[in-house]
């Protein structure tokens, strides 16, 4: 009882967040923006509040589109300015080793998609990691500001466009199963979370395992 109180409770806070984003249209979506790319993200925050004052139609669905973007690529720059100035050591003291390896690797190879794509697409695909990339290894502004502003555009842009034509239908299912939702969105954040910890140990044993055997050869020699 005390747990499903406590679910009772939050629930609460979050649908009086919610409607205090709606009271506050367009530019709830800047604040949105600028705190889902920095280094605390709320995934999917934007997503929901622009389908939603989209469906409202108190401004054409293309305005919340471009507020959603503008907040989204302004919040992403102040990240990758972060890291531009605080250098490799930015990503080293948030990720272990072996994230960042990747992270470089998918960086250095794909560039200007290894923005945009994950500026495109939904969670639970980070963007986070590849803003304090892009900055760590120096990439060129413009190009990042580019690769993100793309990307978000054509993200936010769908978006509105169906909350403006289906969003009535969401707003309706989503009053009506506000409860049910939280807790699958719950759940699904915390299998995420777990399944990324399993990927990521599961990754690690056999990089341990090559390593291994590189030693005793060290000590043959040596011996």
């Amino acid at each position: 009882m005390p747990r499903l109180d406590a679910i009772a409770v939050f629930a609460a806070r979050q649908k009086g967040a919610l409607r205090w984003l709606m009271h506050l249209g367009g530019p709830s979506l800047i604040l949105l923006g600028l705190i889902d790319n920095s280094l605390i993200p709320l995934p999917g925050s934007t997503d929901v509040v622009t389908i939603l004052l989209a469906a409202h139609h108190r401004e054409p669905w293309l305005y919340y589109a471009l507020m959603a973007t503008a907040g989204s690529v302004l919040g992403g720059y102040l990240t990758y300015r972060m890291a531009r100035k605080g250098g490799k050591e930015t990503l080293e003291k948030r990720f272990p080793p072996e994230k960042i390896r990747r992270i470089y690797a998918i960086f250095e190879r794909f560039g200007f998609a290894a923005v945009a794509i994950p500026a495109l697409l939904p969670p639970p695909v980070p963007i986070v990691p590849m803003l304090l990339a892009a900055g760590a290894l120096q990439y060129p502004p413009k190009k990042f500001l580019t690769a993100l502003t793309v990307g978000r555009a054509a993200r936010y842009t769908l978006l509105a466009y169906l909350g403006f034509h289906y969003g009535r239908r969401i707003v309706q299912l989503f009053s009506q199963y506000y409860m049910p939702t939280l807790l699958a969105l719950i759940a699904f954040s915390i299998v995420a979370a777990f399944y990324a910890a399993f990927e990521f140990k599961r990754r690690q044993k056999p990089a341990g395992a090559h390593a291994s055997p590189r030693k005793r050869r060290v000590h043959r020699r040596t011996t």
